[in-house]
């Protein structure tokens, strides 16, 4: 792998959330700690010496507010496990995610139902992200924004067959996303910007030590997605004199 990795950039017209993150906004004011659930699989439970993104995203997003909101306590838990995908992360909301209170879901979906794709129906796998978007959009608990995360492009998702049920569970969760107005942090469209515009090869976007596989991203492509998201939650929340209020009251 190369010592130093090509610079990549974070087009707009890719990482922008649609809506905004009101729930986030609201949470942000408030006077207690702001949770973040992350759900997901091993890209969110993380493996070997890559750090998940859940913990760098905490980090970012703390630095992020330290100045203008130096009270305001932010955690991002992480509620990742390898292998699963939405239709056994959906039987997890009930103790995984309803009784933190989050103010924001972040669900990464898709890659199992690709890289495992003998163990899962595709239709069983929209249809559980559909459920459970309705599920959390209807929490009693607390409102709460989402964004929906989708797969990784590595060469594990695209090899043989795969490419085409790849592209075609991208396009599902965004027309789930779309269906039900909750954000989309487009990973897929993302990383694939970095190999094919800014020249990233797919061995720096991959974790060395995932072989065979070749699935799993490196701690740098983890840590530039982490980047990312960062960058997407902070634009999507509401603009105005609230913050510099907030961190004068």
């Amino acid at each position: 792998m190369s010592e130093s990795p090509p610079a990549v950039d974070m087009p707009q017209d890719i990482i922008k959330l649609e809506h905004p993150l009101r729930n986030f906004f609201d949470a942000l004011r408030g006077q207690e700690p702001v949770r973040i659930v992350a759900m997901g699989s091993s890209s969110t439970a993380g493996r070997a010496d890559v750090v998940p993104y859940p913990y760098r995203l905490e980090m970012y997003l703390r630095q992020h507010y330290a100045e203008p909101l130096p009270n305001v306590r932010i955690d991002v838990l992480n509620r990742g496990k390898g292998g699963q995908e939405a239709p056994e992360e959906l039987k997890r909301f009930k103790s995984d995610i309803f009784p933190d209170g989050p103010s924001l879901v972040l669900w990464q979906i898709g890659t199992n139902a690709v890289f495992h794709k003998d163990q899962y129906k595709f239709e069983d796998v929209v249809d559980a992200i559909t459920e459970g978007v309705h599920q959390l959009l209807q929490s009693r608990e607390r409102p709460m924004d989402i964004v929906l995360v989708d797969p990784q492009y590595v060469t594990a998702m695209l090899r043989d067959d795969k490419a085409e049920l790849s592209e075609k569970i991208v396009l599902a969760i965004r027309a789930i996303a779309e269906a039900a107005k909750v954000n989309l942090f487009q990973r897929w469209a993302l990383m694939r910007h970095w190999h094919v515009q800014n020249g990233v090869s797919f061995d720096q976007l991959l974790d060395p030590t995932d072989r065979p596989d070749m699935l799993h991203q490196s701690d740098w492509s983890t840590l530039q997605v982490s980047k990312a998201l960062c960058q997407a939650i902070t634009d999507a929340v509401p603009p105005g004199r609230w913050l510099l209020d907030k961190a004068t009251s």
